[in-house]
């Protein structure tokens, strides 16, 4: 059995930072050390008190401590891990952009008045999830050890959880709609003979160049060697890809 530090270590790159970013935002405001409204999403302290920071730093805030939130961290320790290890394995910038999609998905579809939610982080792991799911079609899950289903129907068996617990829907939602915005610029579309559209951009093969952490396969930049120094630990995996990459 591993150690905590060996965990840790052992964890691909993207995850392990969105999941310490969340980990740490909660443990921030724990300590009382700001006021989670100065970072939620505000379109009108965007555009009229030039607040960009908000567009981003709402997806770190997963709320207080709480079961809600350990549930949320679990589904980025367990199902974005194994999206990063196994679909998108070495493929480290094609997992940021997908994430970096699903956050501007989101933030478009939060423009719309009952659509918005102040803080998007639950609807950027449930869009994890779903993407997770559509990759897992036949991955046996158990929903606490009393319900076992197929992975395809995971997003829905907890989008029911949060019903039944009293939770709001909206953001687990959106983020399905997200997620299945990206599966299908992806996947479907181009299996369908359309063309791919949704190419990484040069500049996100720049920012994992220079952050120097994961693998990219075909990358039209060479990492750089100096960087990367926070959270670097050991990402490799034997894990093999499973989805072909679509003609670029």
């Amino acid at each position: 059995m591993s150690t905590p530090a060996q965990y840790y270590q052992s964890l691909p790159p993207v995850s392990k930072f969105y999941g310490v970013a969340c980990l740490m935002t909660t443990s921030a405001f724990y300590l009382a050390l700001y006021d989670p409204w100065n970072i939620a999403l505000s379109y009108q302290d965007v555009f009229k008190r030039f607040q960009v920071w908000r567009l981003i730093t709402n997806f770190f805030f997963l709320g207080p401590f709480s079961p809600f939130f350990a549930v949320r961290l679990i589904m980025i320790a367990r199902y974005g891990v194994l999206l990063e290890r196994v679909p998108f394995d070495k493929r480290t910038a094609d997992y940021v952009w997908m994430l970096m999609f699903g956050a501007l998905s989101l933030l478009v579809m939060a423009a719309i008045p009952f659509l918005w939610t102040p803080f998007m982080a639950g609807s950027l792991v449930f869009m994890i999830v779903y993407v997770w799911s559509r990759e897992f079609p036949n991955a046996q899950i158990s929903i606490y050890g009393v319900v076992t289903l197929k992975g395809f129907y995971l997003p829905w068996a907890l989008l029911a959880l949060d019903l039944i617990f009293g939770a709001s829907l909206m953001e687990d939602i959106i983020g399905m709609v997200a997620g299945h915005l990206y599966y299908f610029l992806t996947v479907f579309h181009p299996l369908a003979g359309g063309k791919y559209v949704l190419k990484t951009p040069l500049w996100v093969h720049k920012l994992v160049a220079y952050w120097g952490e994961g693998i990219q396969i075909n990358s039209p930049v060479q990492r750089d060697p100096s960087a990367g120094v926070a959270f670097r630990g050991s990402s490799q995996n034997n894990y093999g890809a499973v989805r072909a990459e679509p003609d670029r």
